[in-house]
């Protein structure tokens, strides 16, 4: 497996890399951010592969962007996008903010001189496939998914609690996603999660819930603290969540899903209140009582001592993300390692065609900032194979073994 990686300013090999994950993973505090592209190998989709399909199967509303000069009539030209043709994405965030001001506009100055109504269902057209993108597989809303359903989420999970010693703290999931990939693999394999709600039959969120945690009362010193959960803040919202006067609720899947698949096939529109979608305003969104605790959580964990994030599948589009990860570089002890699959080497041209984000993070030439690409080699279901098995800290079991083939003399002595 050939990647490209760089710590500071020196290069990795792949040993150099495992050895410096398995190394981060011990420390007191760990967390990973997952952005949309580690739901692809789940059945979710990129932004590309999400803008590809609305102008594949909304041609006319597509045009209707072009012709009001929200976007460029070389965007709703599909071949444009493909691997033969790239082209740069049109930006999801800007034209979603564009149509929701254009909408105000054109509702204030009735009698509107363009179809308002046509627009309203035009936007809609547009958040539903933000809305179809994450839905992943309709089979799992109905039953449970086996564990082999989201085979790398669930290793993920199983190889960043193998990693954790008695009395430290569980790992944290943050993730952009709106997707249920983390909690289906989860609970897959018996692995509790934290979401910050609480309740078994009306499940309400409750962020104190985050600083609770689970102990084996068996046990006795440090045993009691071993780890079988992690903690699941989902940033932009969920598919599952539903605000009932004024109260934010978390639903089943089965209980949740009559309703995504009408949003799914057009027949209601899309409740922009538990969500927070894909434009540049949305930081603006994230004040509010749930996703304001849930950044502060990721702001919070930023600021411990002795932490390590993984950020896999995020592609540093999202700007008020990108500012806590800025700002907590002010903390000494924070490693930051970051899988970009468009990290490709470190000459001067292919750093270039970076998003200016990651170049002025390569720029500080930290040691505490890592970056892994390689094309695909740096995608998720690559990047949960670099980290550690559990089995791999065994180092007193390995010791007795030598010590036992040392007595025997037996080099094949198990």
């Amino acid at each position: 497996m050939t990647i490209v990686c760089l710590r500071g300013d020196t290069a990795l090999d792949e040993q150099d890399l495992r050895a410096h994950l398995a190394a981060m993973l011990r420390l007191e505090n760990t967390a990973v951010l997952l952005g949309a592209g580690a739901s692809v190998a789940a059945g979710g989709m990129t932004i590309m592969q999400l803008w590809k399909d609305f102008i594949r199967d909304y041609a006319d509303t597509a045009l209707r962007f072009s012709n009001d000069g929200f976007i460029t009539q070389e965007d709703t030209v599909l071949d444009n996008f493909e691997r033969d043709n790239p082209r740069a994405l049109p930006n999801i965030e800007i034209l979603l903010d564009q149509l929701e001001m254009a909408q105000i506009d054109w509702h204030r100055r009735k009698p509107a001189s363009r179809n308002l109504k046509t627009l309203k269902s035009d936007i809609a057209l547009l958040l539903k496939c933000v809305v179809k993108a994450a839905v992943l597989d309709e089979d799992a809303w109905a039953k449970p998914p086996a564990f082999d359903r989201f085979p790398y989420h669930v290793k993920l999970l199983q190889r960043l609690i193998g990693a954790r010693q008695p009395g430290q703290a569980s790992p944290w999931v943050f993730t952009t996603n709106y997707d249920l990939a983390v909690e289906w693999a989860a609970e897959s394999v018996g692995i509790h999660t934290h979401t910050g709600f609480v309740g078994i039959h009306n499940r309400t969120f409750s962020p104190q819930s985050f600083d609770l945690g689970y102990r084996n009362i068996n046990a006795k010193g440090e045993a009691r603290f071993g780890c079988n959960d992690v903690y699941l803040a989902k940033l932009h919202g969920s598919l599952t969540w539903q605000c009932t006067d004024g109260e934010y609720r978390e639903l089943a899947a089965p209980e949740a899903w009559p309703k995504l698949k009408k949003i799914a096939d057009g027949v209601e529109a899309v409740d922009e209140s538990l969500m927070v979608f894909p434009r540049a305003a949305k930081y603006l969104q994230t004040v509010g009582f749930l996703s304001g605790e849930l950044f502060r959580r990721f702001s919070d964990f930023l600021a411990r001592p002795q932490s390590c994030i993984i950020l896999t599948g995020y592609s540093f589009g999202d700007d008020h993300i990108n500012r806590l990860l800025r700002s907590a570089l002010l903390n000494p002890t924070l490693q930051v390692i970051a899988f970009l699959p468009e990290f490709i080497g470190t000459d001067p041209a292919q750093i270039e065609a970076l998003k200016p984000e990651v170049k002025r993070l390569i720029a500080l030439k930290s040691p505490r900032l890592t970056f892994v690409g390689g094309g695909a080699n740096a995608y998720f279901n690559h990047m949960v194979d670099f980290l550690p098995d559990p089995m791999l800290y065994d180092l007193k079991e390995q010791e007795f073994r030598d010590r036992i083939k040392a007595i025997s003399g037996d080099e094949n002595a198990e």
